[in-house]
């Protein structure tokens, strides 16, 4: 016996395989859709010179680069100005002078006078060792000056009493010979006695420990109630000379000459200090000397300049960014090093020509200073290269030049809360205010 189906059981089949046949059609429809987007990417991506707004535009929604289309580029004039020749390297800053103060006499340090990192004059006093030791040793030495200064004053007076009994043919000429041996001696114990007291009296004032040099203190080394010694390896503390101070750093040996050849003019070589970043300066100073020799093992030779450092930016042992002035170029052709491109033919610029298209151009270049590098073939003053948007470039292709300062503009007010949302007044006093800026 069968069975026949019942029209609901029919209806619901239906509607099964009616579901199933349009989920694969969406499905074929996406994957179509996904392949010929990546595809026209992929083809536009390998194609030179296209970009984003190249697709997608008027004609039936093409997506290739579009040859006749401007590619927009910031663009800069290359003008004739003085370039500074610089000469670039890492030195060391040193002090002009650095000192280990030792006390001069052996004793108990009653008083340590200075600030650990204090700015000392040379003269002042640092320390004073416990004095009284060496006033019992001058006073010592007085007295005993005194007595021997006596004696001879006796001496010397019996002489003369000698000599008149010797005129008077009273005495014997050995008793006088002998009164003046006497005399002599006690000059000798005088001038012992006096030498003595001169040495006493030193090492007393030794023992205010003064400064040799003026400078900046360290850290102490000892403390007050020590005993101290010359000969003590450590010493009290050491003072550097900051105030002018010292920066050596080395040069390549294929800069010397010029180095050399300004120097020899009798030329001033101006220096600047910058920090390890190379953002702030540090200092100014001017070129002291070369030293003797070149460095076989690096090909370098080192170099000393000195700066005021009234400030105190510098610091000894401090690593900084030296940049030496060795000539100034009057008349050089120069452009932005943004605008110097490196690829198969060399070095080159992309020119803009009169009628908006480029031409690629090979560029011999001289020296450079900061962002900004000499031409010394290839450029002519008032062409203008491109510094921004070259990498979607080639020779001959069409450019549109925009102006840097009113693109930035431009991104300002269409960010919320720029000019263009902004009621009309105030939108007045920011382009005032973007004008005075330029």
């Amino acid at each position: 016996m069968s069975i026949e189906p019942d029209a609901s059981t029919l209806f619901a089949g239906r509607q099964r395989r009616w579901i199933a046949i349009a989920v694969v059609l969406i499905a074929i429809a996406a994957a179509f859709w996904f392949w010929r987007g990546r595809g026209g990417a992929d083809e536009a991506a390998s194609t030179p010179g296209t970009s984003a707004g190249a697709q997608g535009g008027p004609g039936g929604g093409r997506r290739f680069f579009d040859p006749n289309r401007a590619m927009p580029v910031i663009a800069a004039t290359a003008r004739v100005a003085p370039l500074d020749v610089r000469i670039s390297a890492l030195g060391t800053v040193t002090p002009r002078n650095t000192v280990t103060v030792h006390p001069r006499v052996d004793g108990q340090l009653a008083r340590v006078l200075f600030r650990e990192g204090q700015i000392v004059k040379a003269g002042d006093v640092l320390a004073e060792i416990d004095p009284r030791p060496f006033q019992t040793t001058l006073a010592n030495a007085e007295g005993q000056l005194a007595r021997d200064l006596a004696q001879l004053q006796n001496a010397e007076g019996d002489l003369a009493r000698y000599r008149s009994l010797l005129a008077q043919d009273s005495i014997a000429r050995q008793q006088v010979d002998n009164q003046e041996a006497l005399v002599r001696q006690y000059q000798g114990t005088v001038a012992a006695d006096r030498a003595t007291v001169a040495d006493a009296r030193l090492q007393l004032g030794y023992t205010r420990v003064l400064a040799p040099i003026g400078g900046r203190v360290g850290l102490r080394q000892v403390d007050a109630g020590n005993l101290v010694r010359g000969s003590d390896t450590t010493g009290l503390v050491v003072i550097t000379e900051v105030q002018p101070i010292s920066v050596v750093f080395p040069i390549a040996q294929d800069h010397l000459p010029a180095v050399l050849k300004r120097l020899n003019a009798g030329a001033k070589l101006a220096v600047e200090a910058w920090d390890r970043e190379g953002r702030i300066k540090l200092g100014s100073g001017m070129l002291l000397t070369v030293d003797n020799q070149i460095d076989v093992a690096t090909g370098t030779v080192k170099l000393k300049a000195e700066f005021p450092n009234t400030d105190g930016a510098l610091f000894p042992n401090q690593f900084v960014n030296v940049k030496l002035l060795v000539d100034t170029l009057t008349d050089a052709i120069q452009i932005p090093s943004a605008g110097v491109q490196r690829g198969a033919p060399g070095t080159f610029a992309y020119v803009v020509k009169q009628d908006s298209t480029v031409t690629m151009r090979p560029l011999k270049l001289g020296q450079a200073d900061g962002d900004r590098v000499a031409v010394v073939e290839g450029l002519q003053a008032g062409e203008r290269v491109v510094i921004d948007g070259a990498d979607r470039l080639r020779d001959g292709a069409k450019v549109e030049v925009i102006d840097r300062r009113a693109s930035a503009v431009a991104a300002a007010a269409s960010m919320p809360g720029g000019a263009a949302s902004a009621p009309p007044g105030e939108r007045r006093r920011r382009a005032g205010s973007d004008a005075q800026g330029q």
